[in-house]
């Protein structure tokens, strides 16, 4: 039986509440906990991959709430984006619940997880699917609510210390944001974007729109951790549990870039001032990002700083404009967030494995674990742009986009950063992998019930792999979604009910 389209664009937010809610049933149960956290976890992503059947037929699916139709009632949106963001994260949210259940040695802790995971989800994918730009605001605040406490989760003052910065730039950010939707709301009488989008494509932008609509990129930009408003990343994710971690690094700064994707797209479909300012902006943020990489000695605290590098890229791809720029956009996100969240799993194997994941305290593990340093290169050599993996197409479509536009010097930098990747990678191999551990046999650590994490590991370096090897099909994918981004008179058509649809 095909189920209702319309059932099935609000299964992403239905499933992880209904999750969340049979966790919390479950509470005094851990074992059932962390099965129905699982499952519902796969779920997601099967729904994902059914939305992307359907939206990959070209159809934009909408649905009004409460039959009230735009711009009056709520309306949830899933076109071709949407789809491919909703299936990446239940792939990152099912890798990650099944990597926790190696480090569940608390029981209190791995069941606080499930279930401030699944509220976390509910948000992003609430986010992903929404239509309007106060429902935006709302989905922000949900997926916020539960970011601010799995960030602080069986916390130290270390990790304290990280959530303060964090919960402090990004409700900076939320408050930044409402202000923008109020303002904007004052303005132009509306925040359905399909009805904001009309009214540009039009030439009726409403007098005093322009500012708080600055100012609401403005916000997305600290939420995507863009340059010069990243430093909340860096100092606040490396602190995290791993699994928390990993998901943040996979999911939070995308869900930023997607918002700024989807407003900039609609408001602003051909090049112009806003491109212009994220041309730099992205350049900065590539370049920024990967010196920081480099001048770090812990692990996670590199990663965290490649986060930021590799949005820059993304951003790239919005700022240059054209249908094949937007392609390399919405591979590098697809690409980018299975790397990112893996790169932090493998991370946290090695440091159990090592005691420490700060570089000179750790060492010897490619004689001891050959393939943990397998699953390490594959992502590593994916994040640096190495073919024939995933980031290489998607850095390649990037520099071919930006070689037919002529931004030259973005394209300079983006290779340079592509090689500044490659360096602090082998800075990583090289320390944690090839050189003896400092204390010889004494550094090595026996671990058990660590299967879970390998498979998660091995699960996402698996997809790596097969993202480079079928490039063809993902592209198709991207290039599709890119085209609806770049023509929204078929998004506005769909939402608005305006005949053309």
């Amino acid at each position: 039986m095909t189920p209702s389209p319309h059932l099935l664009l609000v299964a992403p937010l239905l499933l992880p509440l209904g999750t969340l809610i049979a966790c919390l049933l479950t509470r005094g149960n851990h074992r059932a906990c962390a099965g129905l956290s699982l499952l519902g976890a796969a779920g997601l992503m099967a729904v994902g991959l059914a939305l992307v059947a359907y939206a990959g037929r070209g159809d934009i699916l909408v649905s009004q709430m409460g039959g009230w139709a735009a711009p009056y009632g709520i309306t949830l949106v899933v076109d071709r984006l949407s789809a491919a963001m909703v299936t990446i994260t239940g792939v990152i949210a099912t890798a990650t619940v099944l990597y926790s259940l190696a480090h569940d040695t608390d029981p209190a802790r791995g069941r606080d997880f499930h279930l401030l995971t699944h509220g976390l989800l509910v948000g992003v994918c609430g986010a992903f699917i929404t239509g309007d730009v106060f429902n935006l605001y709302v989905w922000f605040e949900v997926l916020l609510v539960g970011s601010f406490a799995l960030i602080a989760l069986g916390g130290d003052r270390r990790r304290l210390a990280g959530t303060v910065v964090y919960v402090i730039l990004n409700l900076i950010a939320t408050l930044m944001f409402l202000l923008a939707a109020g303002l904007v709301y004052g303005s132009a009488g509306t925040l359905n974007m399909a009805e904001l989008a009309a009214l540009f494509a039009a030439g009726d932008t409403p007098p005093g729109v322009q500012a708080p609509l600055v100012l609401m990129l403005l916000a997305f930009s600290i939420k995507a951790a863009l340059f010069p408003v990243f430093g909340w990343l860096p100092a606040s994710y490396h602190v995290a549990w791993t699994p928390v971690s990993a998901l943040f690094a996979g999911l939070l700064t995308k869900v930023g870039v997607y918002a700024l994707i989807r407003l900039v797209t609609l408001l602003w479909p051909d090049a112009g001032l806003v491109h212009e300012v994220l041309l730099w902006v992205a350049c900065a943020t590539m370049l920024i990002g990967v010196l920081g990489a480099a001048a770090q000695t812990e692990v996670r605290r590199i990663l965290s700083f490649h986060i930021v590098s590799q949005v820059g890229y993304m951003v790239l791809g919005l700022a240059l404009a054209t249908p094949l720029a937007l392609a390399g956009a919405v591979f590098y996100l697809i690409h980018h967030i299975v790397v990112k969240a893996n790169l932090f799993f493998i991370g946290g194997i090695a440091a159990r494995m090592t005691g420490s994941e700060r570089l000179p305290a750790m060492g010897g593990l490619y004689a001891r674990a050959p393939w943990l340093a397998l699953m390490f290169a594959i992502p590593a050599l994916s994040l640096a742009g190495i073919p024939p993996l995933s980031g290489f197409w998607a850095k390649f479509v990037l520099v071919r986009a930006g070689l037919e536009t002529g931004a030259w010097i973005a394209v300079g930098i983006a290779l340079l950063t592509g090689i500044f990747t490659l360096l602090s990678m082998s800075k990583i191999w090289n320390e944690a992998f090839l050189k003896a551990h400092p204390l010889g046999a004494a550094g090595s650590r026996t671990l058990t019930g660590q299967a879970p994490a390998w498979w998660a590991a091995a699960g996402l370096a698996a997809i790596t792999v097969g993202i480079g090897i079928g490039a063809g099909p993902v592209m198709d994918f991207a290039s599709a979604a890119a085209e609806q981004l770049a023509h929204p008179a078929h998004y506005i058509s769909a939402v608005l009910g305006a005949p053309g649809r």
